[in-house]
């Protein structure tokens, strides 16, 4: 990334709205020092509604912060301690409030659907609280249940059950019929945004832009290959103090970088450009997949313009599906 303009940074991934002003301050004139950052960066910050107090967002504007993505997950309070959540549903809808006090005008909140127990009319109700709240983006993502985590050792007591597949996505399509009648447009599968609001960090990753992680777990991406640190806190810090950085590094193949470029594109809005797996992979989607790709223009499930390959509203719900079913299978695998 030598001499390349940073345009976003994210500040997320764990829980940075428990950092102090001082703390947060020194990691982004860190940034600012190590590389050349664009006047207009992007600069969000992940928040937990119980630690945005008006200290701490005055905190935050001051060190340089100019967006929040709010961990808001549900106005239900009976949800909320379910998922194990230190906020209430009050002060979900408070520190909204309270950050548009301190000055903040690019607000995202994030909502979980396919909640057990939670009813359609629940989802409704959830809905419309929080478009209340007019923030200017809306992340929405169905609750996974993964078996190395506490929601996935009560599904294995029977204490959690997993909300059917037709389920989940018929809460989606709820929210996604009820966001557009308010204008917010559907951008990627799972967000959502007022105009000129989409998020330019996360959009980065669907159009296959390169980026740096830094710290415990990150992801780093350059075009050729993927690298990911040591996920263990302690072990990552005593690297650090010996100046190595623990990592795992993953060479990419042709083949992986089509099937990424697929599993991204196809979720967003701006959609599958074939043109660019033709010059930059010399794939043609259209001579491989010429079958299944009219099926789906049939059923309504995608468009193709100019060499655009789109998924319509229906098609999204099943966006990862439809994209495993494009992908390239490596000889390996046979």
């Amino acid at each position: 990334m030598s001499g390349e303009e940073i345009q976003t940074i994210y500040l997320g991934g764990g829980t940075p709205s428990i950092l102090s002003n001082g703390e947060l301050y020194s990691i982004l004139d860190a940034i600012h020092r190590s590389f050349s950052v664009s006047a207009t960066v992007e600069v969000t910050l992940e928040a937990n509604p119980d630690d945005l107090t008006p200290p701490k967002l005055g905190d935050f504007r001051s060190a340089g912060v100019n967006r929040l993505s709010i961990g808001i997950q549900s106005f239900d309070d009976v949800i909320l301690k379910s998922l194990n959540r230190a906020h209430d549903a009050q002060m979900a809808k408070s520190c909204v409030q309270l950050a548009r006090e301190a000055g903040f005008d690019n607000i995202s909140v994030d909502l979980i659907y396919a909640i057990p127990e939670q009813t359609d009319k629940d989802w409704k109700r959830n809905i419309e609280q929080v478009l209340q709240l007019q923030p200017e983006h809306i992340s929405s993502y169905s609750l996974t249940i993964e078996e190395k985590t506490v929601f996935g050792k009560w599904a294995k007591q029977g204490k959690m059950k997993a909300v059917d597949d037709d389920v989940a996505a018929a809460q989606l399509s709820t929210l996604v019929d009820i966001l557009e009648k308010k204008q917010y447009e559907q951008y990627e599968v799972s967000n959502f945004s007022k105009p000129g609001f989409q998020s330019a960090h996360n959009s980065n990753y669907w159009k296959n832009k390169k980026y740096l992680g830094i710290g415990p777990s990150a992801h780093s991406y350059n075009g050729v290959s993927r690298q990911s640190n040591i996920g263990n806190n302690h072990l990552y810090l005593q690297s650090i103090l010996q100046n190595k950085i623990p990592f795992t590094i993953e060479v990419l193949r042709r083949e992986d970088k089509i099937n990424e470029y697929l599993l991204t594109t196809l979720r967003t809005s701006w959609g599958t450009d074939l043109n660019v797996l033709r010059q930059q992979f010399s794939y043609d989607l259209l001579i491989e997949h010429k079958d299944y790709i009219q099926s789906l223009l049939v059923r309504k499930f995608a468009t193709l313009e100019n060499d655009v390959l789109r998924l319509t509203k229906a098609g999204r719900l099943l966006a990862d599906k439809i994209a495993s079913d494009l992908f390239v299978i490596s000889p390996d695998q046979d």
